[in-house]
């Protein structure tokens, strides 16, 4: 059975996270993808992971970039661009993350595309949008940048500490794939109703989005929410939502009627106190209980009591979890240098085309002669080699 998306052909000239991370989706679901980068590679390439890289390679690159041919060609060259045009001619998908506009002052912008493929489907990532305030004034647009000013980071720890961003880049991991879901959404139209167009995400969009219970709670409701002083997991949660420190680690409790929890914490005090308005002394409350006992012996008492609960840990602990389980999410392969690199799988799980890993993340221009040999004879990629063109 061949992959859910054997035969789809994806132009991809993205970069960092945003764009990657979402074509390696269609990649690890058996779309070509066609990684076009920059002569000495993209910068993500060198981008150190606590202080060091992985076989001379980033270990954020190595995580999104499976899957996929690699082309290494300077853009400001008119015979790669010309090359990379009739090359689109055979795709059906063309990725890009550039700052507005960026592509097509080289000759790469829909319109272009479209003259050699009237049905192509142009995605375009951004920051802030294609013709916003923020992209007009030619903002950077970055993760933390993102979370900043969309709210997300002010909504994070308790009130009174400073403003705390996610543990991960979650607004360019979410506009990733959301990318990934408009382009897939961009093909059925193509199939269903014969027509390409363009798909546009934007990471500030989606950071909005990512907020559409808070946000609604805080328009329809009339009512700004603030952070909990002690530590309420959500700034638009009741109690007893939180994490709670226990006499070994730190204890996870989720949403929980107070008349369930109280006599389970051995908390009386609880009577009468609203999870509202009075959040955070209910959670300062139960903290004082939590913290006598091991996390083991609460769960040993929660979780049979039907309360939604957890031990906190660490990222090492659920991968060492995850190799002793010998789960699928996550996978091993050896880079162009010999090198054996073990990566995290993909989360889809399809019944009948399942993912394949079918290329390691690829060395700079390992894959150049490749495909642009698809469209150029070995004599012009010569050419294109010796003018510095490709790599």
């Amino acid at each position: 059975m061949p992959q859910a998306l054997d035969g789809i052909r994806v132009l991809d000239f993205t970069q960092m996270m945003l764009g990657p991370y979402g074509t390696q989706v269609l990649a690890d679901l058996g779309a070509d993808v066609i990684k076009v980068e920059r002569i000495d590679g993209e910068w993500e390439r060198g981008l150190r992971m606590q202080g060091d890289l992985v076989d001379g390679e980033s270990a954020a690159f190595l995580a999104m970039n499976r899957n996929k041919r690699s082309v290494a060609a300077d853009l400001r060259s008119a015979e790669v661009r010309d090359a990379l045009l009739e090359i689109a001619a055979t795709c059906d998908v063309v990725v890009e993350n550039f700052r507005p506009g960026v592509l097509a002052k080289r000759g790469l912008g829909y319109e272009d595309f479209r003259r050699v493929k009237p049905d192509i489907i142009y995605c375009s990532g951004s920051g802030w949008g294609q013709d916003t305030r923020y992209a007009k004034e030619n903002r950077p647009g970055q993760d933390l940048l993102i979370q900043s000013m969309s709210g997300l980071a002010a909504n994070g720890g308790r009130a009174g500490d400073p403003p705390t961003p996610a543990g991960t880049a979650i607004v360019d991991a979410a506009t990733a794939l959301t990318l990934a879901n408009g382009i897939l959404a961009a093909l059925v139209a193509r199939m269903r109703h014969g027509v390409g167009q363009r798909v546009e995400v934007d990471l500030y969009a989606t950071a909005i989005s990512l907020q559409c219970q808070e946000i609604s709670s805080m328009v329809n409701q009339d009512a700004e929410f603030t952070r909990s002083a002690a530590g309420v997991g959500q700034a638009w949660l009741e109690a007893p939502f939180g994490i709670y420190r226990t006499a070994d680690g730190w204890l996870a409790v989720a949403m929980a009627p107070l008349e369930v929890v109280a006599p389970l914490f051995d908390v009386p005090k609880l009577h009468g106190l609203d999870a509202w308005r009075d959040r955070d002394e209910v959670k300062r409350r139960i903290e004082e209980r939590t913290a006598r006992r091991s996390t083991q012996d609460w769960l040993d008492t929660l979780l049979p009591a039907g309360v939604w609960c957890a031990r906190v840990r660490g990222t090492k602990e659920a991968v060492d979890e995850l190799r002793s389980d010998g789960s699928d999410l996550l996978v091993r392969t050896r880079l162009a240098s010999g090198r054996e690199v073990e990566l995290v799988g993909c989360p889809i799980r399809l019944s009948e085309t399942p993912w394949e890993l079918r290329y390691a993340p690829p060395a700079v221009g390992e894959h150049t002669d490749e495909v642009l040999g698809e469209v150029l004879s070995a004599e012009a990629l010569a050419k294109l080699r010796a003018d510095g063109a490709i790599a």
